[in-house]
């Protein structure tokens, strides 16, 4: 990969305030992008932005991707500032955990409007732009957009949404020019977890993982760009994000067991048996 392929490049990230949207922020501001960096959290984006880049390249912009308004704010604002869009990487996301049974279905809505609606929303006003610079797009799914996660109905949902949503456009536009990504970490080190939400909607306010054994932020931003820069289709990181992929492709039957064992391996699960 070439750094030099990002310098000068306009780059809004969503989800800039922790986990991967940062750590791509700060390595795509290093490789010298104006970087946009949005989040619902305004303050924060204030205090990180110097460790992105000057003034002159970051642009901040509190944005809630659950709001159609803010989405088109971000997108206007950027404009406005720096005249151009290069890449759009909708990172913005949250979790959940809980049998659907116990479920309130305002969490599935969450998810919904955040993980799926706020891509939406975001291609819809940056996809002119996009398409007149021949950027790309980009969606931060995950390998459950790919193979159902138990607990997640939501989160799976939501991120098959995006998945189906993101080859539709690629499809549109196959001769425009315009670069599609999906892009599928594994597990990976961030707050996701912590924030996931409960059957209630409250806030699971701890990790059933153990953080450190997994991909960091900073190592999966690296992958982020490295497949934005060689205008890859989908990117599927880890060693069990590749092989459940390909499971799923041959032994769907064979993964739906062994995804309810290994998940009811993880500290609480909502249906581990002992």
């Amino acid at each position: 990969m070439n750094p030099s392929y990002f310098k000068d490049k306009v780059i809004i990230v969503t989800g800039a305030s922790s986990g991967i949207g940062l750590a791509s922020a700060r390595l795509f501001g290093s490789f010298g992008a104006k970087v946009v960096m949005a989040a619902r959290h305004y303050e924060q984006l204030l205090s990180l932005a110097p460790s992105v880049g000057d003034a002159a390249h970051v642009l901040c912009v509190k944005t809630d991707v659950s709001s159609e308004d803010d989405c088109r704010r971000l997108i206007d604002s950027t404009i406005e500032r720096f005249g151009r869009i290069d890449v759009l990487v909708n990172n913005a996301g949250i979790s959940m955990r809980a049998m659907f049974k116990d479920l309130d279905l305002k969490v599935i809505k969450s998810l919904m409007d955040v993980n799926f609606w706020g891509t939406v929303y975001c291609t819809k006003y940056a996809l002119p732009y996009l398409l007149e610079s021949k950027g790309s797009l980009v969606g931060v799914i995950s390998i459950a957009g790919y193979s159902a996660l138990p607990a997640r109905t939501g989160y799976s949902a939501s991120k098959y949404a995006v998945r189906g949503f993101l080859d539709t456009v690629r499809i549109e536009h196959l001769y425009d020019g315009l670069h599609v990504l999906v892009f599928a970490p594994g597990y990976t080190d961030s707050n996701v977890r912590k924030a996931a939400l409960t059957a209630d909607g409250s806030a699971q306010g701890a990790t059933p993982l153990k953080e450190d054994k997994l991909m960091s932020a900073e190592e999966c931003a690296k992958h982020l760009a490295k497949a934005i820069y060689k205008r890859r289709r989908q990117a599927i990181l880890t060693p069990i994000g590749k092989a459940t992929v390909w499971m799923q492709k041959r032994f769907p039957a064979l993964l739906d067991k062994l995804t309810y064992w290994y998940v009811g391996r993880e500290a609480g699960s909502p249906f581990h048996k002992d």
